[in-house]
């Protein structure tokens, strides 16, 4: 399967801002991000297709902005005035239509307290 490794999760305080970036080991179709906060279902925050096309959750819409870089196999995600309810482990996923499945990367942590 496709190896995706996310990075960029910490602590950061409300208002604030991260960036996390996803890297695969070969080019994908779709790729997107999930997150999934404790004793919660994981969940879709934002995707986006090969083309360009994106899905946003209601709730980040207007402050998280998802991006890809195809010459690099990666996507990223921009999260601004983040929330202590966006509190969650994030985890980046890619659909490769070569292989006919998804993967899923180990999870990048974050935190938003104060």
């Amino acid at each position: 399967q496709v190896q995706l490794v996310e990075s960029g999760g910490a602590w950061v305080q409300p208002g604030g801002s991260l960036r996390l970036s996803c890297v695969a080991s070969e080019p994908t179709d779709a790729m997107g991000w999930h997150r999934q906060a404790p004793g919660k279902e994981r969940e879709l925050v934002a995707s986006m297709s090969r083309g360009g096309s994106t899905t946003y959750r209601d709730s980040v819409r207007g402050r998280f902005t998802i991006s890809r870089d195809h010459g690099k196999n990666m996507v990223y995600l921009q999260m601004n005035s983040l929330k202590p309810e966006d509190t969650a482990v994030y985890y980046c996923n890619a659909y490769s239509a070569i292989r006919g499945r998804w993967s899923w990367g180990q999870g990048t942590q974050v935190t938003v307290s104060s």
